[in-house]
């Protein structure tokens, strides 16, 4: 089993920025795929940034040149640095993770952002 704590969630304006984090615990060697998720009001779960063993990453074209997912493997955590936030980024966002593409069964509490002028 993997634990998942997400964090630095908040209120920002326009145009500023947040980094989130989520710390793993547990079997976290079974770990190779991990990635941030997003739900907005009355919309679907969206996945915003995934990041693979190797250091391999995909975003959504939504976040392209904006958002940056990383992890630290000392610190069993994976962050999601975002700039130029919009108020369309306001969401919940979710970290999930799990052994490969296909399976990424672990999930966060969740963790609020709320882009507003």
């Amino acid at each position: 089993q993997v634990q998942l704590v997400e964090s630095g969630g908040g209120l920002v304006q326009p145009g500023e920025s947040l980094r989130l984090s989520c710390a793993a615990f547990g079997s976290i060697f079974s770990v190779r795929v991990m990635g941030w998720y997003r739900q907005a009001p009355g919309k679907q779960r969206e996945l915003v940034a995934r990041i693979i063993s190797g250091g391999s990453t995909n975003y959504a074209d939504s976040v392209k040149g904006r958002f940056t997912i990383s992890r630290d493997y000392a610190k069993n955590t994976m962050y999601l640095q975002m700039d130029s936030l919009k108020p369309e980024d306001t969401a919940v966002y979710y970290c999930n993770a799990g052994p490969s593409g296909l399976s990424t069964p672990y999930w966060g509490q969740g963790t609020q952002v709320t882009v507003s002028s």
